[in-house]
């Protein structure tokens, strides 16, 4: 028998949304990273007849459970991530981003006789060509199994939700499931499965498999309301869960629970560009709505929401709360300035989107204590040099370990307020370090712009980087005689 969902009103979404921030949320399973070689196609290849691509640059993103963990942090979660990566570069790269998007890494083993997975996706003009992997699809060997499951205990015994999150790739083996849900006792475990030894899952809160899944499971057609509703019963009843939510790409989402009826939420319309990762927006929105007190039917609606944005973006997209909002309509949109006002994950995706269209990024940073006409001038010289200028600046902390006691004048939010109010500004990210260099990393700018007060480029943070992926650093010219220094002496007179 199905059930009627009743759509909450905006304000008690927007109340769930909060509720939701500073969650801890243990994720478990396969992670990997997820590159893109961007580039274009004009011609056929003399040597045999295939198109030439010509790459233009290459990026490289936390794919698998650690793009579970990215769309975590990017609703405002704290996540602890358990997995597996190599003892290569590639395990040194997924490392440094992770920590870049401040997801707790502690929980990561490292294998030296597998490498880390790396799919690479041959993209042309946002067509999708060829991707090539580079996996060893083993289970894990004993002892390391052994390592990773103490690892999980713990991150179970610290969050409040736990995800199980297999790609096949060997990590979550059945003593490692078993191990998981009988750590987490009462705590919801929400599982994202892809091997068919559903068994191991035994006793979870959620099983959240997609419809090909579940036809190559149960041998049965999933795509319509009603062979969901028979299919996603019949999981419900074999494998021993409590609820099995049944995600239908374009025909939406059925859900069914033990003891009750299936509820249906229908694919929300929107233009649909690229439905990679969408899976992975469901079962962190999902897991982070019942860490924050939502049932399982409202929490699996707004995994639906989320689900509805995340195809309108290109690639391992993340979704926002503000996003979230918007699309249900009737959401009091933030002023502009507000909505500059960024994470430094929310910058990091605005910017590869950016990219993505082939659109240049600038980067600078500074205290700004007091914004006076030097600053302006140099941010708007900044702006031109490409098509969006991120700012970031220091926050009060950091500011004080730079400048001493007294400063800043003004609060870190007030100063990220101001400078977002600015037309040449299109995102603003508070930092906590003493240089932007992790910052840079995570929002890998084409341009890296500082005033022409510095001697030389080499004296820049970041420098290195953002020239190591093929962008510049420009040293703008200043107004001489404008400073912030010079202000507050005067001020003080």
């Amino acid at each position: 028998m199905s059930e009627v969902f009743r759509e909450p009103p905006v304000e008690d979404v927007r109340a769930l949304l909060g509720a939701m921030v500073g969650r801890r949320v243990a994720v478990v399973g396969d992670a990997m990273l997820d590159a893109y070689l961007m580039g274009s196609v004009a011609r056929i290849s003399p040597e045999a007849p295939v198109p030439v691509f010509q790459v233009q640059h290459e990026e490289r993103y936390l794919g698998g459970a650690a793009n579970v963990a990215k769309c975590l942090v990017a609703l405002g979660a704290r996540v602890r991530l358990c997995s597996c990566v190599g003892y290569d570069s590639d395990g040194e790269v997924f490392l440094n981003e992770a920590r870049g998007l401040r997801i707790d890494v502690s929980g990561v083993v490292r294998d030296k006789a597998r490498p880390t997975t790396l799919k690479s996706r041959v993209v042309a003009k946002h067509q999708q060509m060829l991707r090539i992997d580079r996996e060893q699809a083993l289970p894990l060997d004993a002892r390391l199994e052994k390592k990773l499951i103490a690892k999980v205990r713990a991150a179970v015994a610290w969050a409040e939700v736990v995800i199980l999150s297999d790609y096949s790739k060997g990590v979550l083996t059945g003593k490692l499931c078993r191990a998981a849900l009988a750590a987490a006792g009462r705590k919801p475990v929400v599982v994202d499965p892809k091997e068919y030894s559903w068994w191991n899952y035994r006793g979870a809160t959620v099983l959240k498999p997609n419809s090909r899944d579940a036809r190559a499971f149960t041998g049965a057609h999933a795509e319509e309301a009603a062979g969901a509703e028979r299919v996603a019963r019949g999981i419900l009843k074999k494998v021993g869960v409590k609820n099995v939510l049944l995600t239908r790409g374009e025909h939406g989402m059925s859900l069914a629970s033990k003891g009750g009826g299936v509820v249906h939420f229908h694919s929300r319309p929107r233009e649909v560009f690229d439905v990679t990762g969408a899976g992975d927006v469901v079962i962190s929105t999902l897991a982070l709505g019942m860490a924050a007190g939502a049932d399982v039917p409202s929490a699996a609606w707004l995994a639906n929401v989320a689900a509805g944005v995340k195809v309108g973006k290109f690639g391992t997209a993340t979704v926002s709360d503000q996003e979230i909002l918007e699309a249900l309509g009737g959401a009091d949109a933030p002023p502009d300035f507000e909505r500059k006002v960024m994470s430094r994950s929310g910058a990091a995706s605005f910017a590869a989107s950016l990219r993505k269209r082939g659109k240049k990024v600038v980067f600078t940073n500074g205290c700004f204590d007091i914004l006076h006409f030097g600053h302006v001038s140099y941010l708007e010289r900044s702006r031109r040099l490409g098509d969006a200028l991120v700012v970031g600046i220091n926050s009060d902390a950091s500011v004080r370990r730079l400048k001493g006691e007294g400063r800043p004048v003004q609060h870190e939010l007030d100063r990220a307020r101001i400078l977002a109010s600015q037309a040449c500004i299109d995102a603003v990210v508070v930092f906590d370090e003493d240089t932007p260099r992790d910052l840079i990393k995570a929002v890998r700018p084409d341009l890296l712009c500082k005033g022409a007060d510095y001697k030389h480029k080499r004296a820049v943070v970041g420098w290195d980087m953002v020239e190591g992926w093929g962008g510049r650093v420009v040293l703008v010219e200043l107004i001489e005689g404008r400073s912030t220094t010079g202000l507050l002496k005067k001020a003080a007179k």
